[in-house]
Order: C-alpha cells, then structure tokens, then sequence
C-alpha cells in the first residue's frame, strides 16, 4: 500500500495563491513607500514582458514580481530560470533603447526581483535588489 498526499481544492489553491494583479499592486505600494515613482506596469514589448518599471533619481528598476502560495514547494525567486532571466535582460535593452536613454538624469538601470507570498490573509513582499545581472 503506497501512501497518496491529499489533493488540494481549487478553492484551497485560489485561497493560497496571491492573484498576480494583488502581487504587483503589492509591490508597487512597496516601491512608492521607498521614493520610487511608479513609470509602467505590465510593459510589454512583443513577446517581452517587464512586471513594474520605477524611478528614483536617476535609477531606474525593472522589477519581475514572482508569487507562490503558502504550501509551494519552492519559493517564488528559484522560479525564474535562464531563460526568463535572458528575456529580462532582453526587455531592458529594449526599453533603454526606446526611453531610458532619452529621459534626463537616468544614469543606472537595475533588475529587481520581488517575491510576494500570502499566508493567513497576510500578504507578504520579500525585495531583492539587482538579483538579475545581464
């Protein structure tokens, strides 16, 4: 006899999941309490895709918001692999190109990644500075 794991509803998961919508509105909250000034939100550019574009003086960040609900196995950052990485770095070429190298005094261009996670009815943002280098 082999020993099965209980699935989980789908009324379990949606309660589990942080919808990606509550995920980024949460890490924009975040940025503002941080001086950022919101530019984009769900830029795309054809296939590619940036999460939130910020400003701060002259730094400008390109975040990818990552969620995962509370019983995930793996944690929301070890969900980007090289290719997403690779498409990221693609995005921010392009949007230097396109409109960050034409506005004054933005002088640095930086990949952040936000994990927002959900458990009890409390959401949670974990912040990660530069995780993606090109």
């Amino acid at each position: 006899m082999t020993a099965t794991r209980p699935r989980a509803s789908a009324t379990d998961v949606a309660r589990a999941t942080v919808p990606w919508r509550v995920a980024e509105q949460a890490v924009a909250d975040y940025l503002r309490a941080h001086g950022f000034v919101v530019m984009h939100e769900n830029l795309r550019f054809g296939a590619l895709e940036l999460d939130l574009v910020a400003r701060r003086g002259d730094l400008v960040v390109i975040v990818e918001v990552r969620t995962r609900g509370p019983r995930s196995f793996d944690r929301p950052f070890s969900s980007i692999g090289r290719d997403k990485q690779r498409r990221l770095v693609r995005a921010a070429h392009f949007l230097w190109s396109r409109e960050l190298s034409r506005l004054p005094d933005v002088r640095r261009v930086r990949i952040d990644v936000a994990s927002v996670t959900r458990q009890g009815g409390r959401t949670t943002v974990e912040y990660v500075p530069g995780a993606i280098t090109a």
